[in-house]
């Protein structure tokens, strides 16, 4: 029988434009097409053959991390042992990679007016919504901790981080949102 790591998320104080996300399971999915089509009827997400890309339907989405590479997030948080041994039944012999990295991250919602504008105060990318549509999502930086950006509304961001990032994270979005939430 397969043993999953349990661990819970770093503890995150609420605030009003930063929330933290209820326990997710989540997978990293490498394949080709033909792994992709295998995968998708039994986890219920369609994949986006559009780079940078997430596809949500109902509590799963697949986000499209680079060819031939994507997060899977069961937003719902069920028991990640069936699904993983669902997903690898279907894949059968094709060639594939699945890990369950649901232990590793936890996710922020980071939302509100000044949403885009904290969190170009440490990331790169131009977040302007010309730029970075709802439904677009990477692998990114903020600061210099790894993330997984995904804008989610016009003015929401999900946020997918390492644990061991996580004082580090919160810490300097709460210094940078000192500018607008004083």
């Amino acid at each position: 029988m397969l043993k999953l790591a349990t661990r819970s998320p770093p503890q995150v104080h609420p605030e009003e434009w930063m929330t933290p996300l209820p326990p997710a399971s989540r997978f990293i999915l490498h394949g080709d097409s033909l792994a992709r089509t295998a995968a998708s009827p039994v986890w219920g997400a369609a994949f986006s053959e559009e780079p940078c890309r997430a596809v949500l339907r109902g509590s799963r989405a697949t986000l499209w991390l680079g060819p031939g590479e994507y997060l899977l997030l069961d937003l719902a948080a069920e028991p990640a042992g069936a699904t993983i041994a669902a997903l690898e039944s279907a894949l059968g012999n094709i060639p594939h990679a699945l890990v369950d990295i649901s232990h590793r991250q936890f996710a922020l919602a980071i939302s509100g007016p000044h949403a885009q504008v904290m969190l170009n105060g440490a990331c790169p990318l131009d977040l302007d919504i010309a730029e970075f549509p709802i439904g677009m999502c990477t692998r990114t930086v903020l600061a210099k901790a790894d993330i997984t950006l995904w804008r989610t509304h016009a003015d929401g961001f999900h946020l997918e981080v390492w644990r061991s990032f996580g004082g580090y994270v919160t810490g300097l979005l709460r210094e940078i949102a000192g500018e607008f939430y004083g």
